[in-house]
């Protein structure tokens, strides 16, 4: 067995893709031999030095990779972020360190570039706490039963004047970026874009063989601008009687007004066939259920962590976000990689603006760096956390008074998997 020390991790080289993609295969459980269209498309990806591998004998048998993402903050600013992702350690090499090693430089590096925090969606929730990270944005998705939302199956479009149409991928790349970026300036926990990912959402480049198409449909006030867009897809399901029972489910929407949103979720619910919509990950808070005559309708299938954050800077990011509330705490914060550790004075004013040192002062509350990356974004309430022992008051009502200036009257919402 090869040992710890003598297995190489560093980034991968171009010359080196193919085998780092059949050992990401491996750790995803897929075919491990890409088609090659697949494996080029999937290159578009390598970045130098922001793909990640473990050696063993010259054989890759971990993977990790990251990208420069914007995370919008609460209040709409938005600071720059280092996205993880691809992360794999194939069975034969678990428990050896190789993650650990992954993160520890990704995360130097990362720190090093003047990102702020380091964001992740994780598969398993026990991992990456160990490693500063906090899920800060939860998100539910809901089943339909149409036939009980009470809503007009014979629906002929919105009683605002808008319509809403279907469109093909290339009106999407056309249309999404600039919908998109107003979606996610307005709402805390929303990530940036690339122009690849609307390819791969439209299948101008295909990461799997197997992809197929969606359709797509978008919403138009009535002065003609594009406020929603809703990519679904639907099966081919019937019942013992011919009847036809088919589920419609949605891979994204946006909306920037509630009136593209409530349009386009009627239009979902008057597609002929239809008896269930599977609504795909919203926000926790989303307003879905109360587009229905019957709330009841919309069922929670799943509501789970989202967006993982990691603080890497926890002056520029409390600096960089809004506050409820005028007032001042004193946090201590534990981080056992020594990346942003230390006590900070936060001030929060009036006019919703903050800023925050490093201080000397008694600590108000102390906490661990992954717990502030949980309340960071409005959706965690430091009065649980102390509830539950993760976050200790050394001043009584610091809890509460850190959930008056950190808690959102919205809940933050990532819309991306990435």
């Amino acid at each position: 067995m090869t040992s710890r020390a003598a297995m190489d991790v560093r980034p991968i080289a171009e010359t080196e893709f193919d085998d780092w993609n059949r050992a990401l295969n491996a750790g995803f459980l897929r075919e491990p031999t890409s088609p090659p269209e697949v494996v080029d498309a999937r290159r578009r990806h390598f970045l130098p030095g922001r793909l990640l591998g473990a050696f063993d004998e010259g054989r890759c048998v971990a993977t990790f990779r990251s990208f420069a993402q914007e995370l919008t903050v609460v209040g709409g600013a938005t600071v720059p972020a280092d996205a993880i992702t691809n992360v794999t350690v194939t069975a034969t090499h678990r428990r050896r360190g190789l993650l650990t090693r992954m993160m520890a430089q990704d995360l130097a590096a990362a720190k090093e570039n003047g990102d702020v925090v380091a964001t992740l969606i994780a598969a398993e929730y026990p991992i990456y706490g160990r490693y500063g990270f906090g899920p800060a944005t939860t998100a539910t998705e809901w089943t339909i039963d149409v036939p009980r939302t009470g809503l007009d199956p014979r629906w002929a479009g919105p009683d605002d004047g808008g319509r809403v149409d279907l469109v093909d991928g290339e009106d999407v790349r056309k249309l999404g970026p600039d919908l998109h970026e107003r979606l996610r300036r307005a709402q805390p926990g929303a990530v940036s874009r690339t122009d690849l990912w609307w390819r791969l959402a439209t299948g101008a480049v295909r990461f799997h063989p197997t992809w197929s198409e969606p359709c797509f449909a978008v919403y138009r006030s009535a002065d003609g601008e594009v406020e929603g867009m809703v990519a679904y897809r639907a099966d081919d399901t019937w019942g013992d009687a011919k009847q036809p029972l088919n589920t419609a489910s949605v891979d994204w929407l946006i909306g920037v007004t509630p009136a593209a949103e409530r349009a386009l979720w009627h239009y979902l619910c008057s597609i002929d066939w239809v008896v269930k919509v599977k609504s795909g990950w919203r926000a926790p808070d989303d307003l879905l259920p109360h587009f229905l005559l019957d709330p009841r309708a919309a069922a929670v299938t799943t509501q789970a962590d989202w967006l993982w954050v990691r603080l890497l800077d926890v002056v520029r990011a409390l600096e960089a976000r809004t506050y409820e509330a005028a007032g001042s705490l004193v946090l201590e914060v534990s981080d056992r990689d020594g990346l942003t550790g230390g006590r900070y004075r936060l001030r929060a004013s009036a006019d919703g603006s903050g800023s925050c040192a490093p201080t000397g002062e008694s600590a108000d509350l102390v906490l661990d760096v992954s717990d502030l990356a949980a309340l960071w974004l409005g959706d965690e309430s430091a009065v649980r956390l102390a509830a539950l022992g993760r976050v200790r008051e050394e001043r009584a009502g610091a809890a509460r008074q850190a959930d008056a200036l950190l808690r959102t009257s919205r809940r933050p919402w990532c819309p991306d998997m990435f």
